[in-house]
């Protein structure tokens, strides 16, 4: 059974908590989870991505006051705000699986192997400007996107659903794609994308996988997990817990994937985090099974309203990560004044509103007994979160710092 913890309702403290009935970290790293996500297929990624032009490790910020204050040991954000310009971390799946699709098609369409430096260089223009790669997108997927077809020469059309913001439209078309706005929530225009590459040849560069549908977010979660590698490679200590937020779960199952292929058996403990109206994680585990959160998702954190878990994370996070946590856009509002305004000692931070669930759900944990002891936080507590984009919204990243925001 799963233990649900909940706080009452009326602040940015509110959560609901479900410990993951089927997590064990002494579980194997099975042959199937290595089909999805291996240590070969990372070192192609890494190699591949840090040979791009403007490749940088980006920051791991520890922030001492905050971690005093909480008390615990230590607190460490890692800060994809300035990854290729882009503003988010999305930047390593999107175009990494780009360029991983158009190398294939030269492949297919030349009938011999293509080195990945020809595909960098654009060598097969003649070729890949023939191709157009299509996805849906909260924002900040499709901007990667993009970027990569903008960056190795092919054709894009980007999907977005009914509540995303002119804003993150507008950052989308300034990367040279077409944008289609469709009726509904995130998962309907994951569907009508499929739906429409399906009639023109297109091919599809999703974040989430389906039945059907596995192969490319594969090598997505694949450059997700150069994050969690950077992070790790720069800490002096493992973490002991790991906040992450998670919509359809590919950035979360990268993390956790490298996790636990480095420490095995000692992996931190993984903690999932959602807006809740939109907490499919936390629905799935008290489920036991994938389960999907209908609705409008309506929630500030854009890049997680996200109502179905993709298949290939399922895959991952059942076993290897340990609670899942909904929480109001309150405390992510609270979280984005806090990183900005820090203590005396700590970096001021420019997180997006997608970007602090993480911290949110570890600071909201702390506040209450009853999670503090289910997830085993105490005074040695390391804490690990990832700040996954920056004001990739601009105006609206104002508005909620100056407090003017609706």
């Amino acid at each position: 059974m799963t233990a649900d913890i909940s706080r009452a309702e009326g602040s940015a403290d509110d959560f609901s908590l479900t410990i993951n009935a089927a997590a064990d970290r002494a579980a194997p790293w099975s042959a199937r989870q290595d089909e999805i996500l291996s240590d070969a297929a990372f070192d192609t990624a890494r190699a591949t991505i840090a040979s791009w032009p403007g490749y940088g490790e980006t920051p791991l910020h520890a922030l001492p006051a905050r971690a005093a204050e909480l008390g615990i040991a230590a607190l460490h954000f890692k800060d994809e705000s300035g990854r290729f310009g882009l503003g988010s971390f999305k930047a390593l799946g999107g175009a990494y699986a780009v360029i991983r699709l158009l190398q294939k098609q030269v492949e297919i369409a030349l009938g011999y192997p293509v080195p990945m430096a020809e595909i960098v260089s654009g060598a097969h223009e003649e070729i890949t400007s023939r191709l157009t790669v299509c996805c849906a997108t909260d924002g900040n997927h499709g901007r990667s996107v993009a970027w990569g077809a903008q960056s190795f020469g092919c054709n894009c059309v980007i999907f977005i659903h009914a509540t995303v913001s002119e804003g993150r439209k507008s950052a989308i078309e300034a990367y040279g794609a077409e944008v289609r706005r469709t009726a509904g929530n995130y998962d309907d225009s994951v569907r009508e994308a499929q739906e429409t590459a399906a009639h023109e040849g297109w091919f599809v560069v999703s974040d989430t996988s389906y039945p059907g549908y596995m192969d490319v977010p594969k090598d997505v979660m694949q450059g997700y997990e150069l994050m969690a590698a950077e992070a790790f490679d720069a800490l002096e200590q493992p973490p002991t817990h790991i906040f992450l937020q998670t919509g359809v779960g590919g950035m979360a199952a990268a993390v956790t994937a490298q996790a636990k292929r480095r420490w095995g058996a000692e992996r931190p403990m993984i903690v999932l985090a959602d807006p809740d109206l939109s907490a499919c994680w936390l629905e799935s585990y008290r489920a036991g099974k994938p389960t999907v959160i209908e609705g409008d998702l309506d929630t500030l954190m854009a890049g997680l309203a996200c109502g179905e878990v993709s298949a290939l994370a399922w895959e991952i996070l059942k076993t290897h990560a340990d609670a899942a946590m909904a929480l109001p856009d309150s405390s992510a509002i609270r979280e984005m004044r806090s990183l900005a305004a820090p203590l005396p000692g700590d970096p001021a931070i420019v997180a997006g509103e997608s970007a602090v669930a993480g911290v949110s759900g570890l600071i909201n944990a702390l506040k209450h007994p009853d999670a503090v002891k289910a997830l085993g936080l105490a005074p040695t507590t390391r804490a690990l979160v990832f700040g996954t984009e920056g004001a990739t919204d601009p105006a609206l990243y104002r508005e909620i710092i100056e407090g003017s925001a609706a």
